[in-house]
């Protein structure tokens, strides 16, 4: 166990940002794409952030992000923009919001009424005809919707798991997953695949803390291209009250043993970390912690050193 312990890799606070709940990117320009409970923020990492959208003001809860690249839908004749930013609003009135790499907001679709808008990721693969997926819990239940770059919905599943937080979809080599709709439940730990066609398989139940506001709440798959040169960025809630009470800071995370293609998972309490493998079968191997305090939101952002 001690050996296992002092093998583990460090999430450390890399900056402080009031209200983060979510990081993205990068952007064509280098930057990251940062969410917090009242902006959304362009940053280039360890420095001070500014407004992507001044006029936009989230309404509340937590308003995970997801970044767009060019992805031209036949079907709806229109196309998805790099880096156009869509944020969910879980509000009384839920929905989506776009911002454009501009700054300028527009409301791009409603969700039900009384529904809580869980988490949102783009299509990489094509299998859901490359288009905009929404995680949307409605009583216990979660439903999958892909919207297409005009803002229509089609209907993946009404009846899949809970599942809250940062979410992916899997590249081709994730085994038996690939391009399925990867998202955590953090109460009971389990993280599942949702595939185009509305099954629900399970994917792996670490061994690790499970409960509310305790279990895996925060994923990314490990780009291509990365290498231990490389780093990955996650959010740290400030949240009083809460079972970690968080630093209201972005972390970073170097030097871990990860592979691309890995799914990485971390938990909501201390941002303990694992990688998930695919092949026929599974595999789990503990990669990081974080501080004991962190109270982990959103996804897992990857950002690969700069070409030597």
């Amino acid at each position: 166990m001690v050996a296992l312990l002092a093998a583990l890799a460090l999430w450390q606070p890399l900056g402080n940002a009031p209200g983060v709940v979510d990081v993205v990117g990068p952007r064509a320009d280098g930057r990251l794409v940062v969410s917090t409970r009242s902006a959304l923020l362009v940053l280039r990492p360890g420095r001070a952030g500014r407004p992507l959208a001044p006029s936009y003001r989230p309404q509340g809860g937590e308003p995970y992000v997801a970044l767009a690249a060019d992805r031209t839908i036949r079907s709806a004749r229109c196309s998805f923009k790099r880096d156009d930013a869509y944020v969910i609003e879980p509000t009384a009135t839920p929905g989506v919001t776009r911002i454009d790499s501009r700054g300028r907001a527009q409301r791009f679709a409603d969700l039900p009424a009384g529904s809580f808008p869980s988490g949102i990721a783009f299509d990489t693969t094509g299998r859901f005809g490359s288009r905009l997926l929404v995680a949307v819990v409605v009583g216990t239940a979660t439903q999958l919707y892909a919207f297409d770059c005009r803002g229509r919905a089609h209907v993946i599943t009404r009846s899949g798991p809970r599942v809250e937080g940062g979410m992916a979809v899997a590249p081709r080599s994730f085994g038996r997953f690939a391009g399925d709709f990867i998202a955590a439940d953090e109460s009971t730990g389990q993280i599942f695949a949702f595939s185009p066609r509305g099954g629900v398989r399970l994917v792996a139940k670490p061994a690790l803390p499970a409960g509310g506001d305790i279990g895996v709440e925060s994923l990314g798959f490990v780009p291509e291209g990365f290498d231990g040169r490389g780093a990955a960025y996650m959010s740290d809630l400030g949240a009083p009250g809460s079972p970690t009470q968080g630093t209201d800071s972005i972390l970073v995370l170097r030097h871990a043993r990860l592979r691309p293609g890995d799914l990485v998972a971390a938990t909501e309490a201390g941002a303990k970390t694992v990688a998930v493998r695919c092949a026929r079968r599974c595999s789990v191997r503990r990669v990081a912690d974080g501080p004991a305090a962190t109270h982990g939101e959103g996804h897992i952002t990857f950002v690969p050193a700069p070409a030597r």
